[in-house]
């Protein structure tokens, strides 16, 4: 593939960008791999700092993998709790971790405004949950972030504190992060990009990377090769057979997406705020309002990072069970595409030797996470390395049963949080 995915966001993004394709030999005092959130926000972050000569590779194009296919939601802080990360990590981590989580949602917000990056940035977002248990989740969760001092949260109890944000009858209330919000991916990332080239920074589309010599520090391509005094290794879920020492820590899984055709007054009366949403269930539904009106909704995962056989198939039965009043409308862009997972749910970054790099595994919080952990590996390469040893410390676990066996055993358990939403336990 040669381009974007026929995505709603590569139908509205902003920059049609064509760059070359790395040809010949070439040196650089930090090559990065991967043009996604990470890669992209690590070498603009590099060069703010004043760091000189630095490429950025991109298998494809800018913003091809998740991070232009994606909600497009600020959910912050991490696919764990924060108390949950206290207990598993020890105080000392947990405390530096989830002092943390508003960051990378801020980073986000801040490059918008220095930059003047276009990319439909609207303030909110609300956890919609369907039972007791998770209404009591929701107050474990505000006291929790508060004992961090992050105190943007409110309860909404009931279907008439709900009814200013979403017009479902499937809730029985929801938790307003009044600190998160939603956007254009693609805009956002592409805009970055671009950041980082007014900078100085090279980036070089096309350029799949196809071997990683750690001793003499070489990335090669089909055209060419980077020789570097640094590496960085941010292609996640689309870094495939370069190094599997790596692979063998995240599983791709794959998330489908569809938007539907303008809806005019109807995609307002569904989302009256503007907020976007989320449910509080295991395998979540997510969706929001487009500036022109149409309701871009997403959920379901399949794991191994398959294609699932029809999009729409998979996802329309769960958007007409949230909003029956769209049963007949029609769905002009269908998608999927797929994020890292680690076996903890939370994210992995570190170093292969010294001077190389990595991070990945979001495990679905990417758009924060990865502005965060941008912003980390940046800051350890230009030497306060504070943030990154309290991440990279933090134990890894491959997925039992090997490449072969880690998708069923997945599955298997996976079984159980399923039949906990559904019996509201």
């Amino acid at each position: 593939m040669t381009d974007h995915v026929n995505s709603y966001y590569a139908a509205t993004a902003n920059r049609k960008d064509a760059r070359a394709p790395l040809q010949g030999a070439i040196t650089a005092d930090v090559c990065v791999i991967g043009a996604g959130f990470t890669g992209t926000n690590t070498a603009l972050e590099l060069a703010e700092r004043g760091v000189k000569n630095i490429v950025l590779l991109e298998a494809v194009k800018v913003g091809f993998g998740a991070s232009g296919r994606n909600g497009g939601q600020i959910v912050n802080g991490y696919s764990r709790d924060l108390d949950v990360i206290s207990k598993t990590y020890g105080e000392s981590a947990g405390r530096v971790i989830g002092g943390l989580a508003n960051a990378g949602g801020d980073i986000i917000r801040a490059r918008i405004a220095k930059y003047g990056i276009d990319c439909a940035l609207v303030p909110g977002m609300l956890i919609t949950g369907f039972n007791a248990r998770q209404m009591r989740g929701f107050e474990h969760h505000i006291k929790s972030w508060n004992s961090f001092g992050h105190d943007q949260f409110e309860l909404l109890e009931g279907a008439a504190a709900l009814s200013p944000h979403v017009a479902s009858q499937r809730y029985a209330g929801g938790l307003l992060d009044k600190k998160g919000g939603h956007l254009h991916p693609l805009n956002l990332v592409q805009g970055e990009a671009a950041a980082f080239e007014s900078l100085g920074g090279t980036i070089f589309e096309t350029s799949p990377v196809t071997a990683v010599d750690l001793t003499t520090k070489t990335v090669k391509t089909a055209q060419g090769e980077v020789r570097a005094k640094t590496i960085v290794l941010a292609g996640n879920a689309y870094l495939h057979g370069v190094l599997p020492k790596l692979e063998t820590r995240i599983m791709p899984v794959s998330t489908q997406v569809m938007a539907t055709e303008p809806l005019g007054a109807l995609a307002t009366k569904l989302l009256p705020s503007g907020v976007c949403v989320e449910d509080a269930n295991y395998f979540l539904d997510y969706f929001r309002r487009t500036p022109e009106g149409r309701l871009l909704y997403g959920g379901g995962v399949v794991y191994g990072g398959q294609d699932a056989e029809s999009v729409i198939a998979k996802i329309r039965p769960l958007m007409e069970k949230t909003f029956p009043e769209l049963k007949h409308v029609r769905i002009d862009y269908a998608w999927n595409g797929n994020f890292a997972l680690t076996l903890t749910r939370f994210p992995q970054l570190g170093s292969l030797t010294p001077d190389v790099y990595f991070s990945h595994g979001d495990s679905g919080h990417g758009v924060t996470t990865t502005h965060l952990l941008a912003r980390t590996l940046a800051e350890a390469i230009t030497g306060d390395r504070t943030v990154y040893e309290t991440f990279a410390a933090l134990p890894y676990f491959p997925f039992p049963g090997g490449r072969l066996l880690r998708v069923p055993l997945t599955i298997a358990g996976s079984w159980w949080y399923r039949l906990r939403d559904r019996l509201g336990v």
